[in-house]
């Protein structure tokens, strides 16, 4: 799950972190030692879990399960979870990690249960490949994290602005109108002119993200680093590739400038203040969430320009400062099963990173009666066993924060493109360096 400005420096959040962490109980402690035990399970965003979580307890009657961080931000909750594990206290029992946060996590794999001695490398045939692998340490030696979810992307839109502004409206035709991202800004431009009171997308940040990963994911298979972890944010094609075309979004006029994850940002959608959205699958149930009851059936989904590509997914941990761990194991495993996955899909939209899951009915044939009855299932995990994985390198967080600011400031006309392009180099080889 992932976002622009989503990501601050973690280092600029810790002093809020610590503030937080003074006022937050260690995870585990329970009220009554006779009484059923409680797992805390930390998450950021919408997991999916509640009926999960229901019918897990109904079947273990001796265990509460009580999460924390529902809807919250991916740059509010990463500082507390790095904070907590340094402190030895206050992590939950089973802990979301975002995929590109993960390398970080992995450096340190003494903060965490190795779930290999749990039992978990027979759940291996229940992950794509290249997800399991994901959740290993560099020397494969141990496993820090079960996959949940992967991003397979699509295009979200408002069909009444769509129809306000004389474009097509059904899902097949509005994929057909952009079949490029220059396509993609044509389509814009005609809407602009309409001067339906509303901007063709969100935010740019948002945008370059997913042409950014797109675009590595169909070329170099990196963005930011490369598989040896070099930073290579101004000699690899992809990102500058992303970056002009993002460029050429701004320069159209096109933006909202709608700080994504911000107040405005939320309060956007509910006002209907913009068209589009770039829509990776758990996005639904982020718009879902912000746009409220009353856009139902407002909202539908087409193919994302470009082809495919894939953006965020995150994988569940357990500390080991847990003082169950043998519990939050098995609900780690119950949540990140084939019927865990489908569940959570079914709630909120997160695409299942198990093959068994991606080929079961529940999501081949799956509806979103929110999105107009877009059948989510054909559109999201008809491609997801060949999605194509993005490297991650070990300061992933703190580089795209400083590249997507650099976004944030050619979009605000703060900056000019090259001028952006030479801060965004610059600050993020000193991020870097940190």
């Amino acid at each position: 799950m992932g976002a622009t400005s989503r990501r601050r420096l973690a280092a600029v959040a810790l002093v809020a972190a610590t503030a937080l962490l003074a006022s937050t109980g260690c995870a585990g402690d329970d009220a009554a030692e006779d009484g059923p035990i409680t797992l805390t399970v930390d998450v950021f965003g919408q997991f999916g879990y509640e009926e999960l979580y229901k019918e897990y307890m109904a079947s273990h009657p001796d265990v509460k399960i009580v999460e924390r961080g529902t809807g919250g931000n991916l740059d509010e909750y990463s500082p507390k979870l790095t904070q907590w594990l340094a402190a030895g206290k206050g992590a939950g029992d089973v802990v979301a990690i975002e995929e590109g946060l993960l390398v970080e996590y992995k450096a340190n794999p003494g903060n965490f249960v190795n779930l290999l001695d749990h039992g978990a490398a027979e759940l291996k045939g229940n992950f794509l490949d290249w997800k399991w692998n994901g959740g290993l340490t560099a020397d494969g030696k141990q496993l820090i994290g079960l996959g949940t979810d992967v991003g397979g992307m699509a295009m979200c839109y408002r069909k009444d602005l769509f129809a306000k502004a004389g474009l097509p409206t059904d899902r097949d035709a509005v994929s057909k109108l952009w079949p490029t991202w220059q396509d993609y800004i044509t389509v814009g431009e005609k809407f602009k002119a309409a001067n339906t009171g509303a901007a063709f997308l969100d935010a740019a940040t948002n945008t370059f993200n997913t042409i950014v990963l797109q675009t590595a994911g169909n070329t170099t298979g990196y963005h930011y680093y490369d598989t040896g972890d070099n930073l290579v944010v101004d000699s690899n094609p992809a990102v500058k590739q992303a970056w002009d075309t993002t460029m050429d979004i701004i320069g159209s006029g096109l933006s909202g400038k709608y700080g994504a994850w911000s107040e405005e940002w939320v309060s956007a959608f509910k006002q209907a203040k913009f068209a589009t959205i770039a829509c990776p699958a758990w996005m639904t149930g982020v718009i879902e969430g912000n746009a409220g009851a009353a856009a139902k059936g407002k909202w539908d989904i087409a193919q994302v320009p470009g082809n495919g590509g894939n953006w965020g997914g995150s994988y569940l941990a357990v500390p080991k400062q847990s003082k169950h761990q043998a519990e939050a194991i098995e609900l780690a495993k119950f949540l990140t099963s084939a019927k865990g996955q489908i569940g959570a899909f079914k709630a909120k939209g997160p695409l299942p990173s198990s093959p068994q899951a991606l080929d079961d009915p529940a999501i081949t044939g799956s509806t979103n009666a929110y999105f107009s009855d877009a059948p989510v299932g054909q559109i999201f995990a008809a491609g997801a066993k060949n999605l194509k994985p993005v490297y991650m390198g070990p300061k992933n967080q703190a580089v795209r924060t400083e590249v997507e600011n650099a976004v944030r400031t050619v979009e605000l006309g703060q900056r000019t493109p090259d001028q952006g392009w030479t801060d965004a180099v610059t600050n993020a080889k000193k991020a870097a360096a940190k």
